[in-house]
Parts: C-alpha cells; structure tokens; sequence
C-alpha cells in the first residue's frame, strides 16, 4: 500500500557541499539502477536454458486464477503461529476473494488502530501472519476439514530494529544549556554500516511499520524442479505431496518510506495499521525484487548512501510523470553538456599559449574551492564514489594552475617547497595589473562575507569540533558566494575591451547547463540559498554574453588556442606562395621535358 505523497525535506545553506554531492550521486545512483535492470533483462533472454524440460519433472501453481480465496491475518509477539482460535490474535478476515484478477473486488484495504503491549513497547518482536485457503475450507491445521493443499501462508515482521547513533554536534561556545541536553538522531543504516562506527557499540530501537501491503504474484509458470530462478526461489513455496508451489506472497515495502517508521517506546498509547491486499503481476514483482537488489548492490560498493534510495522512490511517489519524463530528458543533457564543458576546458587549457587577458589569480582560488569542497565531504563520511569525483576535479584544478602558471621546485631548505611564478605573458601586459586590482577588492568583500557567516554558523549552529565548523564555514560560503570569483575575469575584459581570449565553448556549454538549473530550481524542491545562486550564476553569464555584444573581435589579439587572426591570415598567404611556387616549377619542368624530347 503506497503510502501519500510526503514532502522533501529541504536543508539549509550550511549543508551545501553535502548536498551536493547527494544530488550528483543521486543522478548516478538512478542511472545505475536502469543499467542493471537493462543487463539482468539481457541475460535473463540470452543465457536462460533453451533445451525442454521433461513434463514429468515440471512443477506448477496449486491455484487457477479466478478461484475464490478466503483470508485470515492474526498478529502476535511470537514468529511461529499456531494459536487459530484466538479471536483477539484475528485483526482481519475476508472471504471469496477472487486469486489474481484485476479488479475492485480483489482488492481489499482496512484500516485500524493498534494498542501496544508492555512487552512491545520494550523493544519487543510484533509478527503479521497471513493466511489464505481455497474458499470453504480451513487454514487451520487442526481443523477435522483442513488440507494442505488448499491452505498456505506466510510470516512477516511488522517491527523493524535500526541503530541509533549519537549526535556527537555540540556548541563549540561551551553552551550549558547544550551540553545538558543528550540529543541523538535515530539514522536507518545497515547493520554492517553501524558496527564499523567508531562510536561504540550502537543502541538498537524498534520502529513501527504503519503499512502492510500483501501482494499475491500472478504466477503459473511451470518451474523444472532444479530450474526455478535464483531471485524468486526464496519466495515459492512447495506443497510436499504433491511437489507443487503455492501461489506467491509477496509483502510489498517498496513504497514503504522509512521516514514513515514510528519509534516505538514508554509514551506511545496506540498505532495506526493500514492493510491492504491486492494482485501484482509477475514483471512488476519481479523488477521490485531487482531494484531492490540494484539498492544493496550500490550501498555494498559505496556509490549509494542510506536513505538515498528513498530519495528516488519519492520522485516517483510525488513527481506528476509528464514532469518526471521531462526531468530524466533534461538529465540526460545536461549530463551531456557537463561532458562538453568539460572536454572544452580541457582542450582549452592544453592548448593555450598565452594567459594574456586571462585571471590566473581566479584559478588558483578554484583549485581552493574545489579543494575545500572535497576537504568538507571526506569530513562528513561521504561515499567513495563522490570523494572520487571530487578528488578528479581537485587534481584537474591544479593541472590547470601548471597550465596558467609557472611551479618550481624549491629544494633550498630542508623541506622542497612549491614556488608559483607569474608567466611572462600574464606578467609582461596590463593583464595582471587589472587582476590585482579586480581581486583585491573583491577579496575584501568576500572576507567581510565569510567572516560574518563563520561567526553567525558558531554562534547559531552545532558542529562536532572546530575543524569541522572551519570546514562547514568555508564550503557554505563556496556555493553561496563563489560567483563572486567570476567578477575578476569580467573586469578584465572591461579594462582590455576583448573578450576573445576566453574559451567560448566550454562557456556556452555551461551557460546551457545553467538555464538547466534554472529549471530545475521551478520544479525541484531545494534549498532557498542553492536555488539563488543558480540565477546568480545567470546574471554572470548574461553580463559575459554582454561583453561579448558591445567588444568587436579584435584579430590583432590572440584568440582562445593562443593565435590570433594576423597570424592565420600569414599562414594563408605563405600556404598560397608555397603552392605558387610548386606550380611554377612543376610548369618548368614539364617545359624542359617536352623541349628534350
């Protein structure tokens, strides 16, 4: 049963390179997901078993679809039942339920109040146990009338047991109050995940499942005996005299979103159960097995976080499916035009001969963003996979420092050094004096900015040391002013009246990506902060986009590969002489063989 749409959680502007990465590994994450899904489709077609089995070893469904199904759940602390006779243990019944067809009356829904025992409330075990018989007959095994094969069910836990790690976040100011007050966050991780903390042992709460959706799987596929799919084999169920299966239960919590758990302790007096029963196709089934297994897959190898798959299932839960078609669409370019930003900025940086009209002081303080940014996320435990892509682009960064200026190895002292000097194409013109004086201001406006909100995040906010404020500080003030590091580059272009010397495409690509955002910000829920430093971004682009209208192009200057237009016009005009003068005595040659012959 699909529980209602529940709003996304937006953060705050602290949290920023967090999230960040989150979104990026969410884009992966729903990306890995169709790729497995294709590849398990795939194999299942191309390595499945073509020869025949012999009818005699082939299993088949007790069940005809159609047949009436009467239904039993009881409930009870223990997970082996056999109390049928206890009316308080039976929460719900219904009879002549039609076996996998669809429509009204083979879906049944109620909805109730549970009060929980002493013994629940202590961590206890809580168990749903689903009967189903052939209409008329029993599922009672001690019943005079019961036969096995007209009677099956299936047990499952209504409790579920998730560690609670501390909040090691305290007040960095010594507050009292803060310090009296214990404050945990009850986090849903897997086990493994909660014994390699270095936080001690984890305590261990239970947590109510509001929603019970039982799924009977439309299945009569005939299995061979050793022939049944690894992936659905825990769920048959062989009837022993007969050695066929039952029809399939399936207790659905795909849907299911942990945040929807309730803790269970002293002060809960009642807690609300929603049933549901209803068919489920066999593909449907089948692909909720495998997305699942798609989830386990990713959180093992580090490329998913907990709580992420949730995050996918709600853009589904809550997403109108026009708009989420348009969203993969729009993901997918630009997914494709962060590859041609990025392939561009490298050609660009590969080839470019002179840092004439260019900021080299603006890509030494973004080798210091992205730096902070991947200081910030290995701070905060991220998974490899986002570390990974941010230490790529830490690496990319500093290349691209080697690329506008010159390091040295300074191994005068007892410790080698790294010595950074201007090039003689930055240092020799107007370039760097008009940077000097476009960073230095700007510095000053972005320090105040910092300052004043490392001050506010101390004062306001809870960190687990200092180094980690320092951390928390720097990376917020990344992502809600670093369009500030773009000004420089603008005046630049004011005090030389050009704007050829700038990479052109890589821009334009990222300019697309933007309007992307722009998109995005409309239709995505996120953070106030993030979603204004996408226009702010905007705004950047366009005054570019100005600068480019009002400077003609000037060829004297060198372009963005470190040519200019003299230079090509030159390599034409020797290109024409050097053909000219191939032909002419290619002509003389041939003149002086006619006059031999």
């Amino acid at each position: 049963m699909a529980p209602p749409a529940v709003a996304a959680a937006g953060g705050g502007g602290g949290g920023g390179g967090q999230q960040q990465g989150q979104q990026q590994q969410q884009g992966f994450g729903l990306s890995g997901i169709i790729r497995i899904v294709f590849f398990w489709f795939l194999a299942s077609k191309l390595f499945s078993s073509k020869k025949p089995a012999d009818p005699s070893q082939m299993i088949s469904n007790l069940f005809q679809k159609g047949e009436p199904l009467d239904m039993w759940l009881y409930v009870s602390e223990n997970e082996k039942f056999n109390d049928f006779g206890n009316e308080a243990a039976l929460i719900w019944h219904e009879t002549n339920i039609p076996y996998v067809t669809w429509g009204p009356e083979s879906t049944r829904t109620l909805s109730l109040k549970y009060h929980p025992s002493e013994a629940l409330k202590n961590n206890g075990s809580f168990y749903a146990h689903v009967f189903f018989a052939r209409s008329g007959y029993p599922a009672d095994p001690n019943d005079p009338e019961y036969q096995s094969q007209y009677a099956f069910g299936r047990t499952h836990p209504i409790v579920a047991y998730l560690p609670k790690r501390s909040d090691k976040k305290k007040s960095l100011l010594g507050d009292t109050k803060d310090a009296e007050r214990v404050e945990s966050v009850a986090t849903v991780t897997d086990d493994a995940e909660a014994d390699s903390k270095d936080d001690g042992p984890a305590e261990w709460i239970s947590y109510w499942k509001p929603n019970i959706t039982i799924n009977l799987v439309e299945d009569f596929t005939r299995y061979g005996h050793n022939a049944v799919p690894p992936n659905i084999a825990p769920y048959i169920n062989i009837e022993p005299s007969t050695g066929n299966y039952y029809p399939t239960i399936f207790f659905n919590e795909f849907w299911l979103l942990r945040d929807k758990l309730i803790a269970i302790n002293e002060s809960v007096t009642e807690l609300p159960l929603n049933l549901e029963v209803a068919p489920i196709s066999m593909m449907k089934w089948q692909l909720f097995l495998q997305i699942d297994q798609s989830f386990q897959i990713h959180r093992s190898y580090g490329s998913m976080l907990e709580g992420e798959a949730d995050e996918l299932k709600r853009v589904f839960l809550e997403g109108n499916p026009y708009l989420l078609a348009i969203t993969m669409v729009v993901s997918m370019l630009h997914s494709v035009f962060d590859f041609l930003a990025f392939k561009n900025d490298i050609q660009f940086w590969n080839k470019n001969k002179s840092m004439e009209g260019l900021s080299a002081k603006s890509v030494v303080v973004n080798f210091l963003c992205q730096f902070i940014v991947f200081l910030y996320l290995l701070d905060n435990e991220t998974s490899w996979m986002i570390l990974a892509s941010s230490g790529v682009g830490c690496c990319i960064e500093f290349w691209k420092i080697g690329k506008a200026m010159i390091i040295e190895v300074d191994r005068s002292g007892k410790i080698p050094m790294l010595r950074f000097r201007n090039r003689e194409s930055y240092a020799s013109n107007k370039t760097k004096e008009y940077d000097d004086i476009a960073m230095k201001y700007l510095s000053y406006v972005l320090f105040l900015l910092v300052a004043g909100f490392s001050v506010y995040s101390l004062m306001y906010e809870r960190h687990k040391s200092w180094y980690s404020w320092i951390l928390s500080s720097l990376t917020s003030c990344v992502y809600m002013f670093g369009f500030i590091m773009m000004c420089p580059q603008l005046f630049i272009n004011y005090k030389l009246k050009s704007v050829a010397h700038l990479p052109w495409r890589q821009m334009t690509y990222k300019f697309l990506n933007t309007i992307i955002d722009d998109l995005f910000a409309f239709v995505i829920k996120m953070p106030t902060l993030h979603r204004l430093s996408v226009f702010r971004d905007d705004l950047i682009f366009l005054i570019y986009l100005y600068q480019r209208w009002v400077y003609p192009v000037d060829k004297k200057r060198v372009n963005e590969f470190g040519f200019g237009g003299e230079d090509d016009q030159t390599s034409t005009d020797v290109a024409t002489t050097s053909g000219s003068t191939t032909t002419d005595a290619t002509t003389t040659t041939n003149e002086d063989d006619k006059k031999k012959n």
